[in-house]
């Protein structure tokens, strides 16, 4: 049955196979290629095997990879056929692999009776006893379990031969040895005839030498390094291939000429010097390259660019510096106005916001409490059962009455092992799509910056945005900055790397590293800001101050932003030694797309760097470790992709998300990250149902996906009735602020449960 192939997997099997951490791409090749330099197993798009025939495939190519030199020996042996020493090669390395990895016998055997069945070496239309003797060589040991091969006493001896080459230096010797050996057999057959062939030796056009490459990797031809032999069996397939051998006598009193003037040479009973089943095999492999609908791309392998921080990492102090100035400027030119206009004066037009921020933090207490007491409580639950406990040597004197029963009788002690020490990273969205959610989104964050410094956790709060570069001064007196170039780039442009936009920030909006006082006036600065914007992003005028240019919200680059991860995280555990890391993202919604580098040819030959979307399935994200993870044919799936890269190098990070919703969102966001399992999507739609929040499981490529309701973390948990008040009036409103604590309490402690 065929099925889809998931070439991850596959990849791993290669890897493990292989006994060492290669980069695996899978290509729309002719044949599997090996880059000794680079470690780069390219495998072949076999879309149309089954999983037994792809395994088979990838073990006889992996067999290449470990035994087959990467040797340029035409060059000393010019006329020796390349079919030849790609059939009796084939026959070492799947010799070799079988004797390396038992189990392997059995995927071979599996996969060549499927081919066999499939008549994939085409013995319907070539009868095996009319093959030339490399040919029935390439059957008997392919699939010689299925079809009977006859061979005359004489050529048994080049069929055991071929089975016990150990060395590729033992193959070319006895691909010499062949060849001879068969153009003996042709001038035999030309000597009886009175120079002329027997009509038993006429059967093609074409001599075929050297024209099959398969089975011999291409890449690095002109190198004299191989590839390495890991055979445990044998010393002697260690370091063969890059010995210099004498160019063989290939027969000189063996007219080529006279051959070639025949051009009918192919076939015959028992001889020829053209092989059948090589080509043959070539031509059906690449059969299996072509996508079934006959149009997929090949897949693109995008890697993680090298960022130059200091271009985009924008320091907390450098952005309240500018933010300070900004609220300075606009506290002047509402004095002005009101001098110049007779409006009513006000002393402070931040006093209303300023207040509002106040007494959020005093509501807020109670949930950074219970914050405090989750995580306390989960830590010492965590680390009790992990303790030990162990005999002192020292008797117990309460315990000497109970010394006829019991021969415990010294007194233990229970170690517990120290907690790994944490740390907190928030990336913060701040696009436009935000605004609607975003002093709901601010107040959730307060609460954990609150809870982090209780329990006196280090922390950065990132925010990530294409404002800030956009503008390269400010000018007070204008409403509005023009674009500006930017002078410099975030990294180099090279082939196959993501592109991370210039416009592109992180801007650090608060740190544990600043003293208590700076905190609290960069949390007022944050807060005036998120304050201000209405439902687009733009100021609100029911306020007499405008946010500062930079600051407003933009697109969407929450992909850059994962990229970046890959640097500002060793740097924040650098600079704050800790061990356990929570990484936080607190957004809205999905992400717009991120480009990669590609190389193309215009059509007078000359190459240029253009780009390409990585929103499609063919194109895959490749880590450190050379593991790939496909980027999807939604934004979804994409940004999924970079969190799971960012999973696979960070294991002592946990990735958490926390998406605001309103209620018309929350369906949609539970199908789609619940993957449209409907048992788990009615699931996840009762506990909203219940409490307005879901917490999904590995959702978009988080550890964990937290959906909460906008509604009810604006909503006002205390509980408050009218003097006149009905009996129904004040039990509606004592559930409502039941409910609401259930809410965020039930949230809070899941939360904690990751944390610690």
């Amino acid at each position: 049955m065929l099925t889809k192939i998931n070439y991850e997997v596959k990849g791993q099997l290669a890897k493990l196979l292989a006994t060492e951490d290669l980069i695996i791409e899978n290509r729309k090749v002719e044949t599997a290629m090996f880059d000794v330099e680079r470690r780069v197993l390219t495998l072949p798009m076999w879309e149309k095997a089954s999983a037994s025939v792809y395994d088979l495939l990838v073990g006889h190519e992996v067999g290449h990879a470990l035994y087959t030199p990467v040797d340029n020996w035409k060059k000393d042996y010019p006329d020796l056929p390349m079919s030849y020493v790609n059939i009796l090669e084939d026959v070492r390395i799947e010799k070799l692999m079988k004797r390396k990895y038992a189990g392997i016998v059995k995927t071979f055997f599996n996969g060549y009776k499927e081919l066999s069945s499939q008549d994939f070496f085409e013995l319907e239309e070539n009868d095996v006893e009319e093959m030339g003797l490399p040919d029935r060589i390439n059957i008997n040991a392919k699939i010689g379990n299925f079809v009977d091969v006859p061979f005359s006493d004489d050529e048994k001896y080049f069929r055991d031969k071929a089975i016990k080459t150990d060395t590729f230096k033992d193959v070319l010797d006895l691909s010499i040895e062949l060849f001879d050996y068969m153009k003996e057999k042709i001038k035999d057959s030309m000597a009886s005839n009175g120079g002329e062939l027997d009509e038993d030796w006429r059967v093609g056009n074409d001599f075929g030498l050297g024209e099959s490459t398969k089975g011999i990797p291409s890449q690095k031809a002109e190198s004299d390094q191989e590839l390495p032999f890991n055979d445990e069996d044998s010393e002697e397939t260690k370091g063969q291939g890059q010995e210099s051998q004498p160019t063989p006598n290939l027969g000189s009193d063996f007219d080529m000429e006279d051959m070639e003037a025949t051009s009918d040479i192919s076939g015959g009973e028992h001889g020829n010097l053209e092989t059948i089943t090589d080509k043959t095999l070539s031509n059906n492999l690449e059969k299996l390259n072509k996508d079934i609908h006959g149009h997929s791309r090949e897949p693109e392998y995008c890697t993680i660019p090298e960022l130059k921080l200091d271009n985009l990492h924008i320091k907390v102090n450098d952005i309240h510096s500018a933010m300070d100035s900004w609220y300075i400027e606009q506290q002047r030119r509402y004095d002005s106005s009101v001098i110049e206009n007779n409006y009513k004066p006000a002393k402070d037009i931040y006093e209303t916001v300023d207040n509002e921020y106040r007494l959020f933090r005093r509501s807020a207490q109670k949930e950074v409490n219970y914050l405090v007491k989750e995580f306390e409580c989960r830590k010492s639950a965590d680390a009790y059962a992990r303790a030990t406990v162990s005999k002192t040597g020292v008797l117990d004197c309460t315990k000497l009455h109970s010394y006829k029963y019991n021969e415990d009788l010294f007194k233990k002690i229970t170690t517990l092992p120290d907690g790994k020490n944490h740390g907190l990273i928030f990336v913060l969205d701040w696009s436009g799509s935000m605004s609607t959610v975003l002093m709901d989104t601010i107040k959730q964050l307060y609460n954990l910056i609150w809870f982090c410094k209780k329990v006196q956790i280090p922390f950065q709060v990132f925010a990530f945005t294409n404002e800030w570069n956009r503008y390269s001064q400010y000018d007070p007196d204008k409403a509005y900055i023009g674009h500006y170039s930017l002078p410099f780039e975030h990294h180099q442009t090279k082939n196959g790397q993501l592109i991370v936009d210039n416009q592109f920030t992180m801007l650090e909006f608060l740190s544990s590293d600043v003293k208590k006082k700076d905190l609290e006036h960069h949390m007022i600065n944050i807060w005036r800001t998120a304050s201000v914007m209405d439902c687009r992003g733009r100021w609100d005028n029911n306020y007499f101050y405008q946010p500062p240019h930079g600051l407003q919200l933009s697109g969407t680059p929450l992909n850059e932003a994962l990229v970046s991860l890959n640097q500002l995280i060793p740097q924040f555990k650098k600079k704050t030694g800790v061990q356990k890391i929570q990484c936080i993202t607190l957004t809205d919604g999905e992400a717009h797309p991120i480009s990669f580098s590609k190389e193309f040819i215009d059509g007078d030959g000359r190459r240029y760097m253009g780009s390409r979307s990585t929103c499609n399935s063919s194109v895959f994200i490749r880590d450190n470790n050379g593991k790939t993870h496909s980027c999807g044919n939604t934004y979804q799936e994409l940004t999924a992709a970079l969190i799971h890269q960012l999973r696979g190098r960070f294991s002592d990070v946990n990735f958490i998300g926390i998406r605001v919703l309103d209620s018309r969102e929350s369906n949609s966001f539970i199908r789609t990250y619940a993957e449209w399992d409907q048992d788990k999507t009615a699931n996840l739609q009762q506990q909203w149902r219940k409490s307005k929040s879901v917490m999904i499981e590995d959702g978009g490529g988080y550890h964990a996906y937290f959906g909460l309701s906008s509604s009810a973390l604006n909503s006002d948990d205390s509980f408050e009735v009218k003097e006149d008040a009905t009996k129904a009036q004040i039990k509606s409103a004592f559930k409502k602020s039941l409910s609401a604590k259930k809410m965020n309490k039930k949230v809070l402690g899941q939360f904690m449960e990751l944390i610690a």
